[in-house]
This record gives structure tokens, sequence and C-alpha cells, in this order.
């Protein structure tokens, strides 16, 4: 068996961020929080603030909620059974069943949008959520959980990409339905991430100037509006922040910002 925590961290990182901006921070981060004991002993701050960079920072918040969680109910141990991992607070399946399949090689399916996009194009439709899960788990070969999932994890990233599938070199075509013909299935199928809007300009990266300004240092209400990058739009500025309390990746006084 592998040691869970280090997964399910991996696993939170992974979520909408690139592998080589996650390899090292994981490292750095299981170097500072090497149990869920740590890291739910630690300020919700100080584990926002090391996550910060990454992007989508209430995850830290999650990780954080979830370490406390695990103290609290499984004796500061990350359970193995997949209904305690799914009430973990913010672990969906994906990241539940990525900790039984590469820490306890389970035969479970793990299913990110790669992985959804194979399935619906072998089916040649469109699939529901429900469809999706079920059919990844009963595809896995029993005793082969850990290998079935990087198999498959890999097909989607290398050969049955998005945009240009190798259909030509795809090992298993002869199962697939599409086979590169005709309206691709995977548009609008379960789990099959739709194009992601631009970052540049956006709220997300407003908030993460933020996360990151305070990470260093307390940020006054005065200097809100040009730490998040709107120096002319202090009104968008309060807006986007305040959702930030609400998310718990801040605290304020009215007169200062601050991590929680």
């Amino acid at each position: 068996m592998r040691d869970r925590w280090s997964i399910l961290v991996a696993e939170v990182m992974l979520q909408q961020t690139q592998v080589d901006r996650v390899a090292e921070r994981w490292s750095r981060f299981l170097g500072r929080y090497p149990t869920p004991s740590v890291c739910a002993g630690a300020p919700v701050g100080d584990v926002i603030a090391e996550w910060s960079g990454l992007g989508y920072n209430r995850r830290a918040v999650y990780l954080h909620r979830t370490a406390a969680t695990v103290v609290d109910r499984h004796g500061g141990e990350v359970p193995g059974r997949l209904v305690d991992l799914l009430a973990l607070p913010g672990i969906g399946p994906y990241a539940a069943r990525a900790v039984l399949a590469f820490a306890d090689e389970q035969d479970v399916g793990v299913v990110d949008t790669n992985v959804a996009r194979v399935l619906a194009r072998r089916s040649g439709r469109r699939l529901r959520p429900a469809e999706v899960q079920a059919m990844a788990d009963a595809s896995v070969p029993t005793g082969s959980g850990w290998a079935w999932n990087q198999t498959m994890l890999d097909l989607g990233a290398t050969v049955c990409r998005a945009r240009n599938p190798t259909c030509g070199s795809c090992p298993v075509s002869t199962g697939c339905v599409w086979r590169g013909q005709g309206d691709d299935p995977a548009v609008g199928s379960a789990g099959v991430s739709g194009r992601q809007a631009t970052f540049e300009g956006s709220d997300r990266q407003g908030r993460g100037r933020l996360v990151a300004a305070l990470a260093e240092s307390p940020v006054t209400a005065v200097r809100l509006a040009e730490t998040m990058g709107w120096p002319d739009d202090p009104e968008r500025a309060a807006r986007v922040a305040s959702r930030l309390v609400a998310d718990g990746l801040a605290v304020t006084d009215g007169r200062r910002w601050l991590l929680p």
C-alpha cells in the first residue's frame, strides 16, 4: 500500500493544474505537511500561503478541512473506503477513487476528463454522469486497478486527445465505435470538460493576485484594487475580494485584508 495522504494531496493539486507545475510544489507541501495531523494542526492561512501559485486556492481550504476531518473521524489516517473518502470536504468521485486505485490498488475506475472522453468515443454516444462512472468501474480487470487506471489516463492524455486524436495508432481502436469518424460523441458528454474561460483579466486572476500578496503580508483597503490588478475598478476588486472571504480564503475588518 502506498501513502494515501501523499496521493490525496497530489490528486487535489492536479485538479485543473498542469503536472509540471505540481511536481515541485507537491514535494514541498508534503515536506511541510507530511501527515493529515500536521496539516490540520496548522493555521489555514499557512496552508493557503503554501498553496499560493497553484491556482484555485479554495482547494487549499478544502484540503485543510479534509485533514481536520481525517483527524477527528479517522484517527489521523486517510480512510480506505470509498464512502468515507467521499464524505471528506471537497473530495469528489475522481480524487476518492484515485486514492483507492493508486494507494491500495483497488479495482475502481478513476474518471478525469481524458478517461471520460475515451469512454464516450468508444461507446459512440454522449454519456450521462452515472453511466460514465459505472462504465469505468466495470471496465477494470480484476486485480489490475493500479495499472488499468494508469493506462486509461495515459491513453486519454496522449492518444485519444481532445484535439487531433491519433486514432490510427490507438492500441484499442478495434473496440471504438467512433474511430474519428463523424461528430465527436465526447463533446457534451458527462465528465468531459469544455474549453476553459480566458484567465488573463479574469476574476480568477485577481483572486490569485490577492492571495499571493496576502501570503507575504496584509493588504490595506486602499491598496486592494491595485493589488488585484484593477486600479481603476475598486468596486470589482471589493466584490471579488468579498467572495474570497466567503470561500474562507481571507478575512477583513474593512481596513485591511489578511489570510485567515
